[in-house]
Order: C-alpha cells, then sequence, then structure tokens
C-alpha cells in the first residue's frame, strides 16, 4: 500500500516533526519506507528521514508493507497532512 503526500509544513520534514513521524511509525509493525527524489528512506530512523530533506510543498511517496499497513497509512497520512 502506497500513499502519495504533499509535505505542507513550512519547514518541512525538519528535526521536530521528522522525529514525531520516527515515533510514529516505529509503533508498528510494518515496513515504513518513504520514497523521494527517487531514493528510498526508513520512516522508523531518524536520521534517514532528516537524510531526505523534504521541504515545504515537496510531493512524498510513503509505501507500507505488513499486518497494520492500513492502520499506519492512515495516521502517518493524517500526521502528514496535519502538520503545520
Amino acid at each position: 500500500m502506497e500513499k502519495r503526500l504533499t509535505v505542507n509544513n513550512e519547514l518541512g520534514l525538519h528535526l521536530r516533526p521528522a522525529g514525531e513521524l520516527c515515533t510514529l511509525a516505529m509503533e508498528f509493525e510494518s515496513k515504513i519506507t518513504i520514497h523521494f527524489r527517487e531514493r528510498e528512506y526508513n520512516a522508523k530512523s531518524l536520521l534517514s528521514v532528516l537524510s531526505a530533506c523534504v521541504q515545504s510543498g515537496d510531493e512524498i511517496v510513503i509505501c507500507f508493507e505488513g499486518p497494520d499497513e492500513e492502520e499506519a497509512a492512515e495516521r502517518i497520512s493524517a500526521f502528514i497532512n496535519g502538520l503545520q
């Protein structure tokens, strides 16, 4: 399962939202990866998420694979969409 999302946070996925995203992703058993600019990043690793350098207005694709992928997709999509 995958979700295509636009990051609307003014500062992109900087330290605070990246940390919150990783904490949320770690709640799930599913493998969660961010695809951005032809690369793949582990959503459960803070350094990996920060290294993506996602800025405001960037579109990312998040892939979910595992037994709780539907719930993970819903909650993480809501988190990304709710960033201010």
